[in-house]
């Protein structure tokens, strides 16, 4: 099979994903034509040029981020007419399935161009669950396939394993730490600033991480979705898990990745695909998985994806020398460090979602693009990035620098 490349990545900063949030002023189109600027001046306007198709998840696919954003985005960018384009929903992990889908299309092809892939979401002007589906607004259709709103399966899943609120607080505490320590340090390469109409910057740099996070800050604050476990989903829960006598509720807002807006941008393709637009290859990609899982307990498929990847690349998780792995609700993060003791130090040392947020159809490509340029800021080789969405969709991919 064709070894795919990455040759360049780049994402926005994640804003505050509510009106008033630094970026709520502009459009979905215009935060992904400001990456594609980006990508332009980083590699040239003759690569982008060359670029065969653009693929964008998106989550929330209706008011600004309907009628097929990826083509939107495309007219607004000003790419090239004979570029395809495609806009897909696989829930939280929409950015890494678009970027693999990009990379199947590249394999499956003899056309030997680059593509562009990635994902946007503006949840302050398309609210989380703004497109009504009857799976999640009908109590019947609800509870007939099991829907239970992401935040209950992070309660479901720390009654499950046991886990304290001390253990939530102290990733939360970790993820903002870090995410303070990296900013501290200046721009990061892989982050553009997004710029308002009239030129002025509106944001550099990540907005939800609070650097003042403490245990003692944390402590203060109640447990969130008890009532909304109320309204029947606790009775989906425990149905489905008959050995429980009820749900420990202890997710506080703190827990909970900030929604967010943001977009991140690949460019990927075949070695030669890139060296016909005078571009070399940062890493290629060694393997990239899906996979799917119990809808109610949800969180879980990533570590499915994660340990499919793995097999793939004919690897151990020793073996990675810098891991992405997203945040979703703290009780995932301590549920990876329980079941696979990694080395802490490698994962995600630049903190995770639950300081900077969580841009649902962006996500999967902002830890890839934060992945690839962590490992040359790390000087490591080997990266793993690692996914979950709601109704138990997963995802992960593996990456070497060359």
């Amino acid at each position: 099979m064709t070894a795919i490349f990455l040759f360049d990545a780049v994402r926005t900063p994640r804003g505050k994903g509510r009106p008033g949030g630094a970026l709520s002023g502009l459009t979905p189109h215009e935060l992904v034509g400001q990456l594609v600027s980006a990508l332009g001046s980083r590699c040239g306007e003759a690569a982008l040029h060359d670029v065969a198709s653009l693929t964008l998840g998106c989550v929330g696919q209706v008011g600004a981020q309907g009628g097929q954003l990826a083509l939107v985005s495309k007219l607004h960018a000003n790419l090239p007419t004979n570029m395809t384009s495609r806009t897909l929903n696989n829930y939280c992990v929409s950015g890494l399935t678009a970027t693999r889908v990009a990379a199947l299309e590249a394999t499956a092809t003899s056309d030997n161009r680059l593509r562009l892939a990635g994902g946007v979401e503006m949840m302050s002007i398309v609210p989380f669950l703004a497109d009504h589906a009857h799976y999640y607004d009908d109590p019947a259709t609800a509870r007939a396939l099991r829907y239970v709103p992401v935040p209950l399966s992070a309660d479901l899943m720390a009654t499950m394993e046991g886990i304290s609120r001390e253990a939530l607080d102290t990733v939360t505490v970790r993820s903002h730490q870090r995410a303070a320590r990296a900013w501290a340090k200046g721009p990061l390469e892989e982050v553009i600033p997004v710029r308002g109409p009239d030129g002025t910057v509106l944001l550099a740099q990540d907005e939800s991480v609070r650097p003042d996070t403490s245990m003692s800050s944390l402590a203060r604050l109640a447990p969130a979705f008890e009532q909304m476990g109320a309204q029947g989903f606790d009775d989906v829960m425990l149905t489905a898990r008959p050995e429980l006598s009820a749900i420990e509720h202890v997710h506080t807002v703190a827990h909970c990745p900030p929604i967010a807006d943001g977009a991140a941008l690949v460019l990927l393709g075949s070695r030669q695909a890139g060296s016909a637009v005078g571009l070399k290859p940062r890493a290629v990609i060694r393997a990239a998985t899906e996979a799917s899982a119990d809808p109610v307990l949800q969180l879980t498929a990533g570590f499915a994806a994660m340990e499919a990847a793995l097999i793939e690349a004919g690897l151990r998780l020793d073996d990675i020398d810098r891991i992405e792995f997203m945040e979703a609700f703290a009780a995932t993060p301590v549920k990876f460090e329980r079941d696979y003791a990694p080395d802490l130090a490698k994962v995600n040392p630049e903190g995770g979602h639950l300081a900077m947020g969580h841009p649902m159809g962006a996500s999967g490509a902002i830890l890839l693009t934060t992945l690839l340029a962590g490992l040359e800021r790390d000087g490591g080789t080997l990266g793993l990035a690692v996914l979950h969405g709601g109704s138990g969709v997963g995802a992960a991919m593996i990456i070497e620098r060359v």
